[in-house]
């Protein structure tokens, strides 16, 4: 790399240093980005800049929002009765994609794991007990991950809910679409067999 100028250099090793970005591709988009109108890099170097000091966490529901409030929660025509708790906005946005939920959200921010210091207060859950206090929650719905850590964040959340006056559920886990059973292991064939269902 010694035979590139000092600031392809820096981009390079800039772009290096984004989760999945190698070396080699470091130097692809750096060379891409190089042969590009002074107009499209411009484009970039600002969205970027403008991500950093723009963004922020939604007031609400803690996802990510260029505003106080996100689009979800401006939204009058979700339902403000149901409230998907998730760990982190990827999540979210998984589930939105799929088009299958129309309440609200409310994102934890990270699961409980004591191994790595992570208790209830370092993630949003006092925040989710005053939702449901003051904005009329019916059902909550549990979607964090089927791991220990989600499966024990699942399990503190529900204790902290039961003495209130709204219902907690949780997501539907097991064989997935398409999958074959030689290959699916034991804890999910294990869950999909718990919450199986009649046909009708």
């Amino acid at each position: 790399m010694d035979h590139y100028p000092g600031s392809i250099k820096t981009l390079i090793n800039s772009l290096a240093r984004l989760p999945g970005i190698g070396r080699k591709t470091a130097e692809r988009l750096a060379m891409h980005i190089l042969q590009q109108p002074d107009e499209d890099a411009q484009l970039l170097a600002r969205s970027i800049v403008d991500l950093k000091r723009k963004l922020r966490l939604c007031s609400r529901c803690f996802a990510l929002s260029d505003d106080a409030l996100c689009r979800i929660c401006n939204d009058p025509s979700r339902d403000n009765g149901l409230v998907c708790v998730v760990e982190q906005p990827a999540d979210m946005a998984s589930i939105e994609k799929s088009g299958a939920f129309k309440g609200r959200y409310h994102i934890l921010g990270g699961v409980l794991s004591p191994m790595d210091g992570i208790g209830p207060d370092d993630i949003k859950i006092k925040e989710l007990v005053a939702r449901v206090r003051k904005e009329g929650v019916r059902e909550i719905i549990l979607a964090t991950g089927t791991n220990v850590e989600g499966e024990s964040t699942a399990a503190y959340i529900a204790e902290i809910l039961a003495p209130l006056p709204v219902t907690v559920t949780r997501i539907a886990s097991g064989v997935p679409m398409g999958g074959d059973l030689k290959y699916v292991d034991q804890v999910t064939l294990k869950r999909a067999m718990e919450s199986r269902h009649g046909l009708q």
